[in-house]
Order: C-alpha cells, then structure tokens, then sequence
C-alpha cells in the first residue's frame, strides 16, 4: 500500500490515542496465569497485542472480546496446555520473548514461530538466562525464531544482573521466577520500562542507582482489572508533529504518563516545545492524562545515553523533530536499534536522506543539522515494512509543499491501526 500525505496548513484536534501495546501484552499474559476472570478495558486492536491473545486461545485459555472488554479466565501457574499447532507471535518480539519465560516455567511443551521480519531478530539474550534457570529452549542458529521449549527439570531462581537495559528480557526472567522455588532477583543500573513490575505488584528495592526486583512461586498474580491507557509510543508522532509544525494544537486525551516511558516527552520539553500535561487521579499502577501539544520553536539537544532505553521507541521520530531544531543534535548509544523490526539507523538514514536533511550517520546514533527549511515535494519514503518509520515518514511529510508518498504504509497496523485516520482528520 502507497499512502499520499499531502503537506497540511495546520494540525489541529484531538487524538483518542491507541491502548498501550506494552500494556496490552503484559495484562494478558498476566491474567492467563491468575485464578480468576480478568477483565481489562481497552485492549489494544494493534496486531502484535491480538497475536498475544491468539497465542494464549492455543494454550488452553478462554479469551472473549465483547463491550469494549477483553475478558480472560486465568487457569492459574499450572493450568497452561500444551498447544497441538505452533504459536505464531507475528511480528511481536514482546510476545515471544515474555512468553518463553511464562512457557519455561510452566513446563509447556510448545514451538514459537514469527514472521520473516521477528525471525531475524536475536533471542539469544533471553534463551542464554532462561537456560540457566533450568529452562530447554533451542533457536536456530542457536539464537533465532522459531524456538522450541521442551520440558525442563524445574525452574531456578538466579541472582541475575542485566548485561543491557531491556525490559523484555527483564520481563523473561522475572516470569519464569514465578515458578521457581527460590527467589530470582533481577539487578538493574540503567531503568527500562517498568510495566511488569506495576502490574504484578513485584517487590522492588531501589538503592542509589541500582533496582533490585524479585519474583518467586509464593508471589500471589493479581487479577489484570483496569482500563489500559493511551500508548505514550503512539503519542510521540503528534507531540513532534505538533512541535515543529507552524500552525498546530493538538490534545491527546488519556495518554499514559509512566515515567519509565516519557524520556522523549522530556526531551521535547528540553528542546523548547510547548507542552501542557493535566495528569488524571492514577487508575491502577500506570498514571495517565491529558497532553496538549502546540506550536513551538525548539533547539538542537545532545541526548544523555542514560536516557536511550527509556525513548528507544521514539528516536526515529525525535530525529524529525532535531531535523527542524535550531542547532546540531547528537544521539549517542543508540546501536540498539539495529536489532528492531529493522536496522532502524539506516532506515531513518534513508529517510532522511530522501527529505535533504543534513546528517552524519554513526554506529550507534547520528548527528543531525537542524534547518527547518520545507520538505521537497514528490517525496517517495519506504518505510521498510516497519510501522515507527512509516509514521515518522508520515510527520516528515506533512512539512513538506506537496504531496509525498509513503511506501508499504499498511504497516503501521502494527501499533496504530487509526494512524492514517487521525493525521486525516487532524489536517482538514
């Protein structure tokens, strides 16, 4: 699919972002393995949080979609079957990276497969921990989808400090802690996303710069009772779009706020963008609010390393925005987006050269110089199968005189299956 953007006089409106797709994931799996019926209000419609739930039909769990709900009837640590069909994540390395810790530990007997696109990503760094948990995973190559899980000898509770900041693989080991006899502890120096351990409730110790987070068998599964706020992922494109272009307002209505999330908010803010937040009364673990975004004149930024997990996501689209900042912005510590749904370094290298952007690509981030000038028209942007970048594309385009072209822009399904809509709506 090749969608025109036509470059926009003005933005303005207000966005009903998506659910949270981290979220989505996370409560899912999490009511699977609670006592109970879950009832969780906006789940996402995204395709990776839907490849959750068909993954978690195949294991025995009755799942119903129904008034704006997703009702799940937890079978409890033991009650997961053995699935007679392969589990297919899609495209979601969230599924089949949290899933395996969750399969390990209950000594399911299963294969997960993935699309083309997450069978190229490493899982090497969640196979090598769960193994050494008592876990049985083989990938091919030793390290790639699909993975076999067979049955293990029992699950270990390990001291295991994170060689990288990864939430996901956080998330692994921590899951399969749950039915170990004895604790797992996870030591982390640089924070990722904390969703795990708010909704499982998990025992967390901080201590100067370092967290200490443990799961055991004993830990007690909360029901996943609560309605899923707007993904902070998803709002990132309008809070830049906003930014940089002259003429905008833009309100984002139940945007989820967690701080383990919102570095690119801060960000945006240190650039100089006009940002309002009305944080709302929490409604579970996870606060939220309203987020009006309008016009500003930002400046260059050089970012702190410190902060790359907690923006991985939004660094596509946080290089638009230095791209109309004043100044020279530097992204430093970034390699880890070579390992996304694409190297995402040369894919926003090809976009932005195709926007006559100055820039200097690096191993492991990029320079940019800011010009604020127009975007030519008759721009043609492959977004490479990967949804970050069609989007990112997408706010590029709209500075632009004319029309541009985006390619294969099916693939913002991924995350924001409403994407195209609300940038309609937001231009008239």
């Amino acid at each position: 699919m090749i969608q025109n953007v036509q470059g926009s006089r003005k933005l303005r409106g207000t966005v009903e972002l998506p659910p949270d797709k981290s979220i989505s994931h996370r409560s899912a799996m999490f009511a699977a393995i609670a006592e109970g019926e879950s009832r969780i209000e906006n789940y996402s419609d995204a395709a990776d949080p839907q490849s959750t739930l068909s993954c978690l039909k195949q294991l025995g769990v009755q799942v119903e979609s129904s008034d704006g709900y997703v009702r799940i009837q937890g079978v409890g640590r033991n009650g997961l079957q053995n699935p007679e069909q392969d589990l297919d994540c899609g495209n979601s390395g969230t599924t089949m990276r949290l899933l395996s810790g969750i399969l390990s530990g209950a000594g399911v007997k299963c294969r997960l497969t993935g699309d083309e696109s997450l069978s190229k990503r490493t899982m090497k760094r969640i196979i090598t921990p769960l193994n050494s948990m008592g876990a049985k995973i083989e990938g091919r190559d030793g390290e790639y989808a699909p993975l076999q899980i067979e049955r293990g000898e029992g699950i270990r509770g390990i001291r295991y400090p994170l060689p990288i900041a990864s939430a996901q693989l956080k998330s692994a080991v921590l899951l399969a802690g749950l039915f170990a006899d004895k604790e797992t502890e996870i030591i982390e120096t640089v924070p990722s996303r904390d969703h795990t351990e708010r909704l499982l409730r998990l025992p967390v110790e901080v201590s100067g710069n370092t967290t200490f987070i443990r799961s055991n068998r004993n830990h007690p599964l909360p029901r996943q009772n609560y309605r899923i706020p707007g993904d902070f992922s998803a709002a990132a494109f309008w809070l830049v779009a906003g930014s940089i272009h002259p003429d905008a307002e833009i309100v984002l209505e139940d945007m989820g706020l967690n701080p383990s999330r919102t570095a690119a908010l801060q960000i945006l803010q240190q650039m100089g963008a006009d940002i309002e937040i009305a944080v709302k009364e929490d409604q579970f673990d996870e606060p939220m609010g309203t987020v009006t975004v309008r016009s500003s004149g930002l400046r260059a930024v050089k970012l702190d390393p410190s902060l790359i997990p907690n923006c991985i996501d939004e660094l596509p689209i946080l290089m638009v925005a230095m791209c109309f900042a004043e100044g020279r912005s530097e992204i430093t510590g970034a390699s880890e987006l070579r390992h996304k749904e694409t190297d995402r370094l040369h894919a926003m290298e090809r976009l932005l050269s195709a926007a006559g952007e100055k820039f200097e690509m690096r191993a492991d981030g990029i320079v940019i110089q800011g010009q604020g000038s127009h975007i030519p028209e008759n721009t043609v942007y492959d977004s490479e199968h990967d949804h970050r970048i069609a989007m990112s594309a997408a706010v590029m385009a709209l500075m632009a005189d004319g029309v541009s072209k985006i390619e294969h822009a099916e693939c913002t399904a991924i995350s924001y299956p409403g994407f195209w809509s609300d940038l309609d709506r937001l231009t008239r």
